[in-house]
């Protein structure tokens, strides 16, 4: 597997959705502009902890092990566009095994290259690879390795794009297509990547809500009013390794299992399959990113050839697989950066064996889970009686997670966690009506239009010692909890910037059942 490490000399900035308070980072003499929160506690959102890291691994398996299941099936059926519905019949890979190869790597501004005189824009020339081969190489495994630095186009420090074209060629054969005697399709494997990554700037308007006065940069305040709150920005990362996956596998045109059929490429005319290039970033970390602006002059980018075995090309393409949730937006539901990186760096740093317990401790913490939410809805459904129950502590739960589902939603939160938050809001809600009678009134209605909702106490419940108790405990506890809470939002807006009054509010209360555990 190879993996890519950038360079501690070179600058990095921290990527994802930034806020509009911001600091400029030097390296190299080369300015980077960066965009950090400098209020942690006002979006309240915590690192990932292992659970998290954990429930995405988990759920890669998962895919992995879905896409395995398709291997062991049985024969492919019949396709019925052929004549009398015969069989498909399975391809080979074009390239056979220990074929020599020639590496063309061109750089270039444009999607579709056929510039194919111009040196310049050609990067990297490696003749005579061997495909399958993983004993050459600088290290012995198969892999080279080439570096440059590359000038900075003007367009490229507006936003443009830069491309990467990869072509393989079966020895003595050329990829230009306009080269008559040297060029042969089935000879010849191309693929395109664009390499630098647009990610989304999100300033966050935020200000003391008395004084008015913001700890922001100035600079990303005018950036800010300028571009609006949601700026693109391009990003460059200076490592990308080029994998050819040795594989043979007899593949079945159109039986192909997701998500592999996005790279398993047929040809039109033979029926056979080109060999898979794949340009593996998976272990570039986001914070190694960093922004592509009119204060750098160079760009450095280190390619790496390497083979990769099929099994690890299905783990690459199981992690890159879009989410199921395929009919959200892809920025709704898809794992974020820091999630994405967490995990990385949990599998990188992590002892193996620590890593393996954890990760039978979290299934049985899942099933654990499992069961107490399952038992909870049957306490619920068949209790008969609320003696010894407290029923403030039910509507005070509901209380709670209205909070929490209005702040994330205020916070913009991965959409996942909006929807489970809101389940657990149905659920408290639902039991309101096991410990008390809810019924309309409609006699007496709001506004002359809408019925009213009335909530009596349950019999069971006030000729019991329960009600009794249950008032005296939420009365002293009040008398301790009322004095913090007045403390606490008068810490919250003399120190604390907010968007707005409606998100102090959502901020403080949010911040206070965290900090307080009501």
């Amino acid at each position: 597997m190879a993996t890519q490490e950038s360079e501690s000399t070179k600058p990095t900035v921290s990527n994802g959705e930034v806020s509009s308070n911001g600091t400029a980072a030097t390296t190299d003499g080369q300015t980077v502009q960066t965009a950090e929160n400098a209020q942690d506690h006002q979006q309240q959102q915590q690192a990932p902890n292992a659970w998290q890291v954990i429930k995405g691994v988990l759920f890669r398996i998962f895919i992995i092990w879905a896409i395995s299941s398709w291997f062991r099936r049985g024969p492919s059926t019949p396709d019925p566009n052929t004549p009398a519905g015969a069989p498909r019949v399975p391809s080979r890979n074009l390239f056979p095994k220990d074929s020599l190869m020639d590496l063309y790597v061109y750089v270039s501004q444009e999607e579709v290259f056929t510039d194919f005189n111009n040196t310049d824009e050609l990067f990297w020339f490696h003749r005579d690879l061997v495909y399958g081969d993983w004993t050459t190489g600088e290290s012995g495994d198969g892999c080279y390795q080439h570096y440059k630095e590359l000038d900075i186009p003007e367009k490229m420090q507006q936003n443009g794009s830069l491309y990467i074209h990869v072509y393989f060629t079966k020895s003595g054969f050329h990829p230009d297509p306009k080269r008559k005697g040297q060029y042969r399709r089935l000879a010849t494997v191309h693929s395109t990547r664009m390499l630098n990554k647009f990610k989304r700037r999100k300033f966050l308007k935020t200000k003391n809500l008395l004084t008015g006065e913001t700890e922001a940069d100035p600079e990303m305040i005018k950036r800010a009013e300028s571009h609006g709150p949601v700026e693109i920005i391009s990003h460059w990362h200076p490592n990308l390794t080029i994998n050819m996956v040795d594989d043979h596998t007899a593949w079945v045109k159109g039986s192909v299992p997701p998500p592999l059929d996005q790279y398993v490429k047929f040809d039109a005319v033979s029926g056979d399959y080109y060999p898979i290039v794949y340009f593996n970033d998976y272990w570039n970390l986001q914070k190694d990113y960093y922004t592509i602006n009119e204060t750098l002059t160079k760009l450095p980018l280190r390619l790496n050839y390497c083979p990769l075995s099929l099994w690890r090309w299905q783990l690459y393409a199981a992690q890159n697989a879009r989410s199921p949730w395929n009919f959200l937006p892809e920025d709704t539901y898809e794992q974020s950066d820091e999630d994405q990186d967490s995990v990385k760096v949990a599998l990188l740093e992590t002892n193996p064996y620590l890593l393996g317990l954890t990760i039978v401790v979290s299934i049985v913490h899942s099933i654990f889970e499992f069961l107490a939410f399952k038992n909870d809805i049957q306490f619920w459904n068949s209790r008969q009686s609320l003696e010894g129950l407290s029923v403030r502590s039910i509507i005070f739960g509901v209380f709670q997670s209205l909070v929490v589902l209005l702040y994330i939603l205020d916070n913009e939160t991965n959409f996942v966690v909006q929807v489970s938050v809101f389940i657990g809001l149905l659920i408290d809600l639902w039991k309101i009506t096991k410990v008390m009678d809810v019924r309309l009134d409609r006699e007496n209605k709001i506004a002359g239009i809408l019925p009213r909702l009335v909530f009596k106490d349950k019999s069971t419940y006030v000729e019991s010692s329960t009600k009794i108790y249950d008032d005296m405990a939420f009365r002293y506890l009040s008398w301790l909890l009322y004095p913090l809470f007045g403390c606490y939002a008068v810490y919250s807006l003399l120190y604390v910037e907010h968007k707005g009054w409606y998100s102090w509010v959502l901020s403080m209360l949010y911040g206070f059942l965290l900090t307080f555990d009501v």
